[in-house]
């Protein structure tokens, strides 16, 4: 089955919220609270299955404020998809989410 190209989501959605930190290739120090019920995890899927985007995943364990071991999850996309991403529109893309903020 051929690869397909990844799609960007609306710009202004929890999708493209977190597409858009994931194309910073940088880490994320905290999130704005999502609304409804939905999860990062959640978004992550559907920014795998429905919009194809080859986010890699990576979970090891650590500790919760409270002590208790838990799991922490990062999400990440290769730098050369990120490249290829910006140069595809994405620097515009980008550009479209920082213009609907401002009004």
């Amino acid at each position: 089955m051929p690869k397909k190209n990844p799609i960007f989501p609306g710009p202004q959605t929890a999708r493209g919220a977190v597409l858009a930190v994931l194309l910073s290739n940088e880490d994320q120090t905290g999130a704005e609270p999502m609304r409804g019920r939905i999860t990062l995890a959640a978004i992550v899927r559907a920014l795998k299955r429905k919009y194809h985007w080859p986010i890699e995943t990576e979970s090891f364990p650590s500790n919760s404020v409270d002590g208790r071991a838990t799991w922490a999850t990062v999400y990440s996309l290769p730098p050369d998809v990120i490249a290829k991403a910006l140069n595809a529109g994405g620097r515009d893309w980008l550009k479209s989410r920082k213009a609907g903020k401002e009004e």
